[in-house]
């Protein structure tokens, strides 16, 4: 097998506005359309609530309101990235982010991409780095550190709920 080709991943391209985030495909988990969702009491404005998915309350990030680039409201048609959730919350296996279409499948070779900016502290709390990927300006997105945002703002809503 060539080297180069054992070095490439499956990854997925998933249009936020604002900008694009590059993911792992692994990470993926499903996409569905968007609903509107469950209010969360107290909620900041980038958890849009909670959906009905497989049995689960899955929260439902605008990534864009998170980390400052827009403040994308759903419109008719948007779809949600089911994520499958790095960290070891038992009840939160998945959450979602809010998409404008489906995500893309792509090969990422490890030529294809070139990271820019080396000061980790320029980049917004949610984004882990910032590179090019063929033509493409692409965010490589934080999930643990979403997903620690996410676990901190359902635990201040339930507290408020209480």
């Amino acid at each position: 097998m060539n080297a180069t080709v054992a070095n490439d991943i499956r990854g997925v391209l998933i249009a936020v506005t604002g900008g694009n985030l590059l993911l792992p495909n692994a990470s993926l988990a499903e996409v569905i359309t968007y609903s509107d969702p469950d209010p969360v009491p107290g909620a900041p404005a980038w958890l849009l609530g909670r959906a009905r998915w497989r049995g689960w309350a899955l929260p439902i990030v605008s990534y864009s309101r998170l980390v400052g680039w827009s403040q994308e409201a759903p419109v008719l048609g948007a779809k949600v990235a089911v994520l499958k959730a790095v960290g070891n919350h038992a009840k939160m296996p998945y959450f979602a982010v809010l998409t404008q279409g489906f995500p893309r499948l792509v090969t990422i070779a490890q030529i294809a991409l070139l990271e820019f900016g080396d000061n980790d502290a320029d980049l917004p709390l949610g984004v882990y780095a910032q590179a090019m990927f063929n033509d493409d300006q692409v965010a490589v997105p934080d999930l643990a550190a979403v997903e620690v945002q996410l676990a901190d703002a359902l635990q201040q809503s339930a507290i408020a709920a209480a």
